[in-house]
């Protein structure tokens, strides 16, 4: 008999670490897509450390390693790893916001939606509100026939710019995430925070009318829409990314009256 041997984790894909920042008493927590990882908004999360920021970027679980580990898990092990970190931010910082793209525009809102006030604004890329096309329909019964299909990864108009993710989609992690964005929906009217939403015109995982929905349903009266022109799905990574840093910059220092001295950096 074989002594028992534990099984070695997955080590985490080069980039996809996740990422912290101590910076002053104003936090962001920032929340990746589905199966994407902190790569994807590392940039952006640099750029708040700079401006003396305290910023936390977590790896989602089941993201970042291999398309097996997501496997195993949903978005109940999504929504808890950011609501843990947002606890975290909250019990250190006088004033937090919290930022995402994709579906961690999804999770966003659903931190927004649940936390009220402790939350002083939110900011969205691109945030996904539905599943779509008829393959939609098919993922109840399609997830125990087939265990994964064809990813989207690196939607990015800018020549040489990748995205670190999984090329390949699991069906029970597909299913899950569309359970998690019909729950999102109905949560969108308790959304009462400043809102910053930037979307893309051509884009080729999430369709603009994700975006109109959520503007249509959120009660937040200080809204700003911004249309990213020239970027697709994975905008922070794309020809945009500058002008979504600038635009938070601004929407920031509206809202919080200081952002804190420079701190020292976690993360790879």
């Amino acid at each position: 008999m074989k002594p028992y041997e534990q099984e070695t984790p997955v080590p985490v894909l080069p980039g996809a670490e996740p990422f912290r920042h101590e910076g002053g008493e104003v936090g962001v927590l920032l929340c990746h897509g589905f199966t994407g990882s902190p790569q994807s908004l590392r940039p952006w999360a640099d750029h708040l450390a700079e401006r003396g920021l305290t910023v936390s970027l977590p790896l989602l679980p089941g993201h970042g390693t291999r398309w097996e580990d997501m496997q195993v898990t949903g978005w109940q092990d999504w929504y808890a790893e950011v609501d843990r970190e947002l606890r975290v931010l909250l019990e250190r910082c006088t004033q937090v916001f919290v930022f995402g793209l994709s579906m961690g525009g999804a999770l966003a809102l659903r931190l927004a939606a649940r936390h009220g006030h402790d939350i002083a604004g939110i900011a969205v890329v691109n945030p996904a509100n539905k599943v779509h096309g008829l393959s939609a329909y098919a993922l109840p019964v399609a997830r125990h026939l087939v265990r994964t299909t064809k990813g989207l990864r690196s939607d990015i108009a800018k020549e040489g710019s990748e995205e670190v993710g999984y090329d390949r989609v699991p069906l029970h992690a597909a299913h899950s995430v569309r359970n998690f964005f019909r729950i999102v929906d109905t949560e969108l009217p308790q959304v009462t925070q400043p809102l910053l939403l930037l979307h893309s015109p051509q884009d080729h995982v999430v369709p603009p009318a994700d975006s109109a929905r959520i503007l249509s349903r959120v009660s937040s009266m200080d809204v700003t829409e911004v249309v990213l022109e020239q970027s697709y799905h994975v905008a922070t990574l794309d020809h945009d990314a500058e002008r979504i840093f600038d635009e938070s910059d601004a929407f920031i220092g509206r809202l919080a009256p200081s952002v804190g001295k420079k701190g020292s950096s976690t993360g790879g």
